[in-house]
């Protein structure tokens, strides 16, 4: 007797830990795990994206990863990953760089793409498609429109991650925690800044420039005009590492620069 109550005790928890899950786009969220979702791209998002002659999204899909922890219940910050325009490469193909060191340390990893290609990768296909993202994932998770927000980004990519930050941020939409910034040759992210004036505030927002001893692309010599001009600017909080290695992607780089981010914006 005393075995069947335990049983039927196990089957109940293990019942209501499946029926609690979260779900995100209609796709069951494990902790620990990574989803893709689909999700309809609203005509004022179409309207972003397809500048410059694009076609119109109707529908976008994006590539998440979760901590082993998740629980949407709670708050998480997300980091957002922008790939490179080379090599046909999408944020969503991106996602995988970066998610064992984030998820480690308890972000949410968020790639969009959209389901349609764009006749011109341009920023604005990007802002587009994250918008939308962004908008399916509140939907959701309400919450979530709360959580700190960090960008990445490799070569183009980081490039391209500090404009979308600072049009983002611009709009209210989201709240900007950091910019991993890596590969970079040319500063974007300041120069954003002048022209879309998110606030002074968005100064104080930390910038980490990750930067390989080797690196042919984006030469260490780059990186330190780029940090000069980031200062020029007046961002407060820029660090400049380098590591021992070429035009790549360091991993104990995102996770150093997760850290950070976290201590200066106590979250």
């Amino acid at each position: 007797m005393r075995g069947t109550l335990l049983l039927f005790c196990l089957f109940d928890w293990l019942f209501a830990s499946h029926s609690s899950a979260a779900t995100l786009a209609g796709q069951q969220v494990q902790p620990g795990g990574k989803i893709e979702i689909r999700f309809p791209v609203s005509k004022y998002f179409q309207d972003i994206a397809a500048q410059a002659g694009n076609p119109r999204p109707e529908t976008g899909r994006a590539v998440l990863a979760f901590p082993f922890s998740f629980d949407p219940a709670r708050s998480w910050p997300i980091l957002i990953v922008t790939s490179t325009s080379d090599f046909n490469l999408t944020s969503a193909m991106d996602v995988d760089w970066y998610r064992a060191p984030a998820t480690a340390m308890g972000w949410v990893v968020l790639g969009s793409d959209a389901t349609i290609a764009p006749r011109i990768d341009s920023t604005q296909w990007r802002l587009g498609v994250l918008g939308a993202a962004l908008e399916a994932i509140r939907k959701n998770w309400p919450q979530s429109a709360k959580w700190p927000v960090a960008f990445a980004g490799f070569s183009g990519g980081s490039k391209r991650s500090g404009v979308l930050g600072t049009m983002l941020a611009k709009s209210g939409s989201v709240r900007v925690c950091g910019f991993f910034l890596s590969g970079i040759n040319e500063d974007r992210l300041g120069e954003a800044y002048k022209t879309y004036q998110p606030g002074r505030g968005f100064l104080e927002v930390p910038v980490w420039l990750s930067s390989g001893a080797s690196d042919t692309v984006a030469t260490p010599a780059a990186h330190s005009l780029v940090k000069a001009s980031l200062e020029r600017t007046g961002f407060k909080r820029v660090r400049l590492e380098q590591f021992g290695g070429s035009h790549q992607l360091k991993i104990s780089e995102v996770r150093r620069a997760l850290e950070w981010f976290r201590q200066l914006g106590k979250f």
